[in-house]
């Protein structure tokens, strides 16, 4: 064989990882209601204030600022929404929701959020996956568990996938890494059916555990290329009907 005529082997790591770089901003919304309609699967994010969830979202998309941290946790109050995909025909949403659980957020501002991720999580149509991030330290807390028992009948039946990472993993050692996982799973078999497909994965940002493994699950999820095809037309059409109300509104 002449030297420089090898071929190097694909590694769907290295694909999947490339896919999620792909990831950019498609909209915001304060309110259910304010969510476009798609065909796409959706995967949710979802997380504690201080779970590291936007900062493991930036990792695994290799981008600084996809996901924005806010520099008070808790006060970011929006559904962000990023298409996943060939830009002319996007395959995947991803859909970062509010931290939860900050001590200093105010109390009806809790509640109110509380219900719309539960309802978020109970209703939204094309969910088809949520990423739960626990902080590795400390396991499911009372309202990691609340969190999980809204989207569980989803998830039960396998209508939902759901992926727990276990942030920040660099922080423990061998042992306390195993005594993690272990007490994730105990909680997880909760959820667990023979439909059910859950996945449980120790991940850092900071060395890069798990972030491979993450984006070769996430890219699983994506849409055939016909339905890729159809959601790019869709969201043409409404981008041009939207500009079109815009200019009849300039009018008159």
């Amino acid at each position: 064989m002449e030297k420089g005529s090898a071929t190097s082997t694909p590694s769907p790591e290295k694909d999947a990882l490339a896919w999620a770089h792909s990831a950019r901003f498609l909209t915001t919304a304060a309110q259910l209601n304010q969510l476009p309609t798609s065909e796409l699967p959706e995967v949710a994010f979802v997380g504690r204030s201080n779970a590291g969830k936007s900062t493991a979202i930036n990792t695994i998309a290799q981008q600084r600022q996809l996901a924005y941290a806010s520099k008070t946790p808790g006060r970011t109050q929006h559904i962000n929404l990023f298409n996943l995909g060939p830009k002319t025909a996007p395959n995947q949403i991803w859909a970062d929701l509010p931290g939860y659980g900050y001590a200093a957020v105010e109390r009806t501002a809790k509640l109110r959020w509380q219900e719309v991720m539960a309802r978020y999580l109970e209703i939204r149509r094309n969910l088809a996956a949520v990423v739960h991030m626990i902080d590795s330290r400390h396991g499911f807390t009372e309202l990691d568990k609340q969190l999980l028992a809204f989207v569980a009948p989803r998830v039960q039946t396998g209508e939902v996938k759901l992926l727990v990472l276990l942030t920040k993993a660099d922080k423990l050692n061998r042992k306390e890494a195993a005594e993690s996982m272990r007490q994730a799973q105990e909680v997880l078999a909760e959820v667990v059916t023979d439909e059910s497909d859950v996945g449980l994965v120790l991940f850092s940002a900071l060395k890069k555990q798990g972030v491979g493994d993450v984006a070769l699950a996430l890219q699983e999820w994506t849409a055939t290329p016909e339905q890729a095809e159809a959601e790019a037309l869709a969201q043409q059409q409404a981008a041009a009907a939207a500009q079109d109300d815009f200019d009849d509104s300039e009018k008159s």
